[in-house]
């Protein structure tokens, strides 16, 4: 039965659709109008082919701040060499003040899609606030009780010489750099009293996690006229890059003794860090935020609304799930660059499944993934690769957003931006059409006038993948629900065809075709090493000056090679041993 006007579905669709059409054309930095040829490509970098010139360094470089991620890993670290016994409780302990750091927001040329955390370097008075109250709050654990002797070592914690004893060698870890006299002066400055009291200690501790070399990663040259950063500024960025947490003690040792400035001594240690389970942390970190579907929403949040709850068709989905869908997205790109050693290719087109729960696998119909053994295969022939992954599919609602899916891989992975959309795009909203599936009413809106020169290159990417219903299933239609009682009135066909505009006007059939496209195409390979820049060096590239470091990475893509050795390569590039600290 064909429901009255005033219970049918689109109403609410139609608001929907608008408002992300207008956000999709809006996430973008670039310039144009929304009336541009597609064929022309949106706006996006000048470069998909670096050029590596050696005489060019970038401009002077800001200070970089530690991200919480890396400042939690360096007091972590700091604790466990301050009490090599007794850490676990203490690190317990200050807990809260750690997860109390002020969290870093994705930044990038899109807040949306693509973002890094890496990229935000603001600092307010609230990250200055509790940076204050960690550090205090370790100064006082680690000299609480017995824990002083311990800290302390075997000399008497109320000699002021087994203080500067101490703080050589706590501020060796903090400072990432051996500490001079004049250091240990300046460090153990508020301890005044004879003989010396556990307040003392804990002031001194104090200071010198508040130091500005433990809070930042600054960096030195090797000479003054030398823009080669020097053995232990070195060790500290490859440790923050490859592992999110300080040097250890053989990275240490190295920088001491000048050794990690050897060419096959600096090579083997990016090998052992990579090889590093640590490794995985900063590569969840850069997976998860890259692919991240900031716009997946919990599944359980529409639970109730009687149109959703026909949707769902008995599946209770838990709280948990969106969750699991982005993990399992992280999951696949670590066993690609850390397991398997596969290439971008192999990520983009992979068969296998990373679900580790049941709820999920019952969606791709595979058995749940241990996490150890091989992926089961999957064993639905629509699941296209990478981008036909749940967590890219779903959304949380009862629409599949096309428009979305299209702005992520046109923003995300071509990393081409989008034009603002027309200042008038809210007033044009079409009455909607009850028996209309999502595909033909986003056609309808945006299809023509002044949406479609921006959403014709945003479409034609999320049309293929429209096979896949917004919980993230196989479908062959679209099930159309009455909003008021989830009475199932109908189905809209199902189209994947479309006209993505990668390299081209080649259209595509469905979501194979687009993965093929990707695969053959450069610009994901040179999207992936930009966003690899960014998560390295903590800023934007510039294509001239670092194309040295940017070819490193995208030569190794696109000669098929490993994954993890392209990534590998940015460490081993003459750019991330260097750095500019004095202008022209």
């Amino acid at each position: 039965m064909k429901p009255s006007t005033s219970l049918r579905r689109l109403p609410t669709l139609s608001v929907t659709l608008c408002l992300l059409a207008a956000m999709a054309c809006d996430l973008g930095n670039g310039s144009g109008s929304s009336g541009d040829d597609p064929a022309d490509g949106p706006a996006g970098p000048a470069d998909i082919d670096f050029e590596c010139d050696p005489s060019l360094t970038p401009d002077e470089l800001p200070l970089r701040r530690l991200s919480a991620s890396q400042h939690r890993s360096a007091i972590r670290d700091f604790v466990v060499n301050a009490l090599p016994i007794s850490a676990i409780g203490v690190v317990a302990e200050i807990q809260a003040p750690l997860e109390g750091l002020v969290p870093d927001n994705p930044a990038g040329p899109v807040d949306h899609f693509g973002a890094l955390s890496r990229l935000d370097q603001t600092v307010s008075q609230a990250h200055i606030d509790r940076v204050y109250e960690v550090a205090q709050a370790v100064g006082q654990a680690l000299t609480t009780g017995d824990r002083l002797n311990e800290v302390a070592g075997t000399c008497a914690p109320t000699e002021r010489a087994c203080l500067e004893d101490a703080v050589a060698r706590l501020g060796a870890v903090a400072l990432r750099r051996p500490l001079s006299q004049a250091d240990i002066d300046h460090y153990t400055r508020a301890a005044v009293d004879s003989p010396l009291s556990a307040g003392d200690w804990a002031d001194t501790l104090t200071l010198l996690l508040l130091a500005p070399e433990h809070l930042y990663l600054v960096e030195t040259p090797q000479a003054d006229d030398s823009t080669a950063l020097d053995a232990h500024s070195l060790a500290a960025r490859l440790a923050f890059h490859i592992w999110q947490s300080p040097p250890d003690a053989e990275l240490r040792a190295l920088a001491d003794s000048g050794e990690l400035l050897n060419d096959a001594t600096y090579t083997a240690q990016v090998d052992r860090l990579f090889a590093d389970p640590r490794a995985a942390a900063a590569l969840r970190e850069f997976y998860g935020e890259w692919l991240g579907n900031t716009y997946l929403e919990p599944f359980d949040g529409r639970l109730g609304a009687p149109a959703y709850d026909a949707f769902l068709d008995g599946f209770r989905p838990s709280s948990e799930l969106h969750q699991h869908m982005l993990t399992e997205v992280t999951d696949s790109a670590l066993y690609y660059t850390l397991v398997n050693d596969g290439s971008w290719d192999d990520l983009l087109t992979s068969d296998r499944s990373f679900a580790k729960t049941e709820e999920l696998a019952s969606i791709y119909e595979t058995p749940v993934w241990d996490g150890v053994s091989d992926p089961p295969t999957m064993t639905q022939p629509e699941r296209a690769g990478l981008f036909t992954r749940a967590g890219f599919v779903a959304t949380g609602s009862l629409n599949s957003r096309p428009i979305m899916k299209g702005a992520f891989l046109r923003q995300a992975i071509l990393c081409e931006e989008l034009p603002p959309p027309p200042d008038n795009v809210a007033d044009e909203t079409p009455d909607p059409d009850p028996l209309e599936g999502t595909r033909d009413y986003v056609e309808r809106i945006t299809g023509s006038g002044t949406c479609s020169g921006c959403h014709n290159s945003i479409n034609g990417l999320g049309f293929p993948s429209e096979n896949f219903d917004a919980l993230g299933r196989v479908r062959t239609t679209q099930p159309l629900f009455d909003t008021e009682n989830g009475e199932h009135y109908g189905d809209a066909d199902i189209r994947t065809e479309a006209i993505p505009y990668i390299d081209g006007k080649e259209s595509v059939a469905d979501a194979h075709d687009l993965t093929a496209l990707l695969v053959a195409s450069p610009k994901p390979r040179a999207c992936l090493t930009r966003h690899w820049f960014r998560f390295t060096f903590g800023r934007m590239e510039d294509d001239v000056t670092d194309g040295c470091a940017l070819d490193a990475v995208d030569n190794a893509l696109d000669e098929g090679g490993s994954l993890r050795g392209a990534l590998r390569n940015i460490a081993l590039s003459p750019a991330f041993r260097h750095r500019t600290l004095t202008a022209e």
